[in-house]
């Protein structure tokens, strides 16, 4: 088979790297791809919402099968845009069409769906500009603190925690009057806020049956001790020590079911991935957000916990026939921790030289923002450089080899978290 990965991030160099590992694969390309998936694919310079170019790549490489990493082109209709061509019709997408797509593309949409099919979540309503005073009244009904939501994608970046009422209400304002996120807050949720510990679980779905893959979890803030600004995650581990077979089979029979049975029911024809961004509460899951594709840095720490053949599973996500297909999971501990540019998620620079991320003795070294420069040596272009992934019988002896193969890499003002795994007790095994 000749795939096709279209993205350019650490999950995509994760996809590559367990794709690579099929009996199944001929040929791998990557749109557009980094330095790491230079080493074992072919990189094509191309933007994977640019749906024309992306055609004429699949054509004249006989590509048989896509798998869209990021949203974007998700919810920009790639799938539909496969279906209505009569070149392209038959070649499976891995990944939701637009319809299904909505689950990350609109909050509101979201919202309304879990509460259709009874997932549990928070409360909720939604805002215009024209509604900023009905806002306002709905936060006074809310105790503190308050969630706001951009309604469309914002690249992580559109969800607003705050402590204040009136600090509240003027955000509000501002990312409905003054187009804080742009297009993405024309409309705002704002839902009630949840207190518990935050995880991810992972659905693989061909539209009938469905892969429930490893849980995990993620770390978002750029300072120890989980503080500072969002970033797009900091570092992951997987499974959650926490999340134990009887909360995990809660979450199969009150959320993933429901998801699954709902897309269903509603004649969404879903194949690929569903992110479950969940809230353990009291030993209860309720629903903070679907995403349309893996999680990143999470992939980082899911996929190699994969031991099944990949490319297998998405033949059959492919062809329907995902109930037939063997699924199987190391039971060690994947630990994920991600190098970042000085700077970031502020202003950083860009063309830094990186040595050493050939070090991978003990680890797998994810790349993210690099690319080769004209002497062929790995730079950082991007917030996010590198993603370090081990495996341990617990998280401390995998963090120690994550950290142990960062002290070799190298590049002008990296920045690293040296506490994830921080807020879980780290002698719990799962």
């Amino acid at each position: 088979m000749n795939i096709l990965i279209l993205g350019s991030g650490g999950r995509e160099h994760a996809f590559a790297k367990k794709i690579t590992e099929s009996a199944k694969l001929s040929k791998l390309f990557v749109a557009p791809g980094n330095a790491g998936t230079a080493k074992i694919a072919n990189n094509v310079d191309i933007d994977p919402t640019d749906f024309i170019a992306v055609k004429k790549l699949v054509l004249d490489n006989n590509i048989t099968m896509v798998v869209v990493g990021p949203e974007a082109p998700l919810v920009a209709g790639v799938h539909d845009f496969f279906l209505a061509d009569k070149d392209l019709k038959d070649i499976p997408v891995i990944g939701p069409k637009k319809d299904g797509a909505e689950l990350e593309g609109s909050k509101e949409f979201s919202k309304k769906f879990m509460f259709k099919h009874g997932v549990p979540t928070a409360k909720y309503q939604a805002f215009t500009k024209g509604t900023v005073s009905d806002g306002h009244v709905f936060l006074e009904t809310l105790k503190p603190p308050f969630v706001l939501k951009a309604d469309g994608l914002a690249a992580g970046k559109g969800v607003l925690i705050i402590d204040n009422l009136e600090e509240a209400k003027a955000e509000l304002t501002d990312m409905l009057t003054n187009e804080k996120f742009g297009d993405a807050s024309s409309k705002v949720v704002i839902e009630e806020y949840l207190d518990g510990i935050e995880l991810s679980v992972f659905v693989l779905t061909d539209g009938k049956d469905y892969k429930v893959l490893p849980s995990a979890k993620d770390y978002k803030r750029i300072g120890e001790g989980d503080i500072g600004l969002n970033t797009g995650g900091m570092g992951a581990i997987s499974p959650v020590p926490f999340a134990d077979e009887a909360f995990l089979s809660k979450v199969e029979e009150k959320v993933v079911k429901p998801t699954v049975e709902g897309l269903q029911k509603d004649g969404i024809d879903y194949r690929g991935f569903i992110f479950i961004g969940l809230m353990n509460i009291n030993g209860e899951p309720f629903v903070i957000e679907y995403n349309v594709r893996m999680g990143d840095p999470e992939t980082e720490a899911v996929l190699p916990r994969i031991t099944s053949d990949l490319l297998d599973l998405f033949e059959g996500v492919g062809n329907q026939t995902l109930a037939s297909k063997s699924y199987e999971v190391d039971p060690r501990t994947a630990t994920t921790v991600v190098v970042v540019s000085g700077g970031y998620p502020e202003a950083y620079e860009k063309g830094k030289v990186i040595t050493g991320t050939e070090n991978e003795q003990d680890s797998i070294v994810y790349h993210a923002g690099t690319t080769l420069n004209e002497n062929n040596e790995v730079i950082a272009v991007g917030g996010r450089v590198l993603a370090v992934t081990s495996f341990g019988d617990d998280i401390p002896s995998a963090l120690k080899k994550s950290y142990k193969t960062i002290d070799k890499i190298s590049f002008d003002k990296m920045n690293f978290r040296k506490d994830i795994g921080f807020d879980i007790n780290l002698n719990t095994k799962s």
